[in-house]
């Protein structure tokens, strides 16, 4: 019976090692140095960081609304001649269009008839005043006389205000005021320094009051417009910066919306981008990693450098018998480059490249010697 006994658990024994893998006992590799030459192993330093990736998102370049602008029309009338195409800059106070504009005629000819009145009640105001002072007319002929000046000081100013509205600078109406020659050319100006965006009339084309003639936009400032996945909500916060894929731009958040898409259950984050921009383009859609401040002790490595087992990620650290495989957690990843962070000096060799054979050494799949 003893025998029996005995037989069984030498058969349980090789079932056991037949169907389960061997164990690795030890995290280390001995390798000699003739060996280690011709594993093509290169070694390298961990590089410490202070910023780690949270997410990767697509991302909308959009303008900032304070920064765009539609230049209309402010009378109806003639495009007699377009001085600016779509992507030319633009400067301030350009002239971007010429109309003629038959009510702007009407316009400046009211103003000239309050101007004149206005200069002949002038005369009477500094008569009256001075016939007052003198005690030769009583105080309620100043009064009306004053009077009947300030309305038409008032009047002057709405005809004034009224050309101002209507496109006319100050020089412009200045010159009218001296001149007294009226003219239905309207100059329309850039309201601000920028690029075209879109021209949205033709010359020759006859218009009404308030048409849209050009899209202009001040592109020193873009947002990215990003979707945040609801779940991944309470990671993201005002203040983190914002990776632009395969380029050296960087932005940073500035708003987090208060509610959520129903759409597809994402968070609107709004990221600014200060500068000017040759890179990135208004209406793209791009890829963006949202990255955050770290305390903690973080490094950088190529991909290349870890190693996968079992679902575990590995790195191999050199020592003086060969490599000490050391396991480290993957924070996120930047391109060919992947954030680690473990027990780590930072002042380790570890092996950038030839991990697919350092892997093969330590699991038993090849040989050092």
């Amino acid at each position: 019976m003893r025998s029996y006994k005995f037989l069984l658990l030498l058969n349980f024994i090789g079932w056991t090692m037949l169907f389960c893998p061997p164990v690795i006992a030890e995290n280390a590799i001995q390798i000699s140095e003739d060996n280690f030459n011709n594993l093509g192993v290169t070694l390298g330093k961990l590089e410490p960081v202070k910023q780690i990736p949270v997410l990767t998102a697509p991302a909308k370049v959009v303008i900032p609304s304070t920064r765009e602008y539609i230049v209309s029309a402010s009378q109806a009338g003639l495009i007699t001649k377009l001085n600016a195409a779509m992507g030319d800059n633009v400067k301030k106070g350009e002239v971007l269009a010429q109309l003629n504009s038959p009510d702007l005629l009407s316009m400046q000819r009211l103003y000239l008839k309050a101007l004149s009145e206005m200069q002949l009640g002038s005369l009477s105001y500094q008569r009256d005043k001075k016939l007052l002072a003198d005690g030769v007319i009583a105080e309620r002929r100043w009064q009306e006389t004053r009077s009947q000046y300030n309305a038409f000081v008032s009047e002057v100013n709405e005809h004034r205000q009224l050309l101002e509205i209507a496109g006319m600078t100050a020089r412009e109406i200045d010159h009218l005021g001296k001149t007294h020659q009226l003219s239905g050319q309207l100059n329309v100006h850039s309201p601000i320094s920028g690029v075209v965006l879109e021209r949205m009339a033709l010359a020759g084309e006859r218009i009404d009051i308030l048409a849209p003639l050009y899209r202009i936009a001040n592109l020193d400032e873009l947002w990215l417009e990003i979707n945040i996945p609801h779940e991944r909500i309470g990671s993201i916060k005002v203040g983190d910066q914002v990776l632009i894929e395969n380029t050296p731009v960087r932005a940073q958040i500035t708003l987090l919306g208060q509610s959520v898409n129903p759409e597809n259950q994402t968070l609107l984050a709004r990221a600014a981008i200060k500068g000017k921009q040759s890179i990135v383009r208004a209406g793209q859609t791009i890829n963006s990693q949202i990255i955050q401040s770290t305390d903690t002790a973080v490094f950088k490595v190529p991909n290349a450098a870890i190693a996968q087992n079992e679902g575990k990620s590995f790195i191999f650290i050199r020592n003086l018998e060969g490599f000490k495989v050391s396991p480290v957690t993957v924070i996120g990843k930047q391109g060919e480059e992947s954030i680690i962070s473990g027990d780590f000096t930072g002042n380790e060799d570890i092996a950038v490249k030839g991990a697919v054979a350092l892997k093969a050494n330590w699991l038993g799949l090849g040989s050092a010697e």
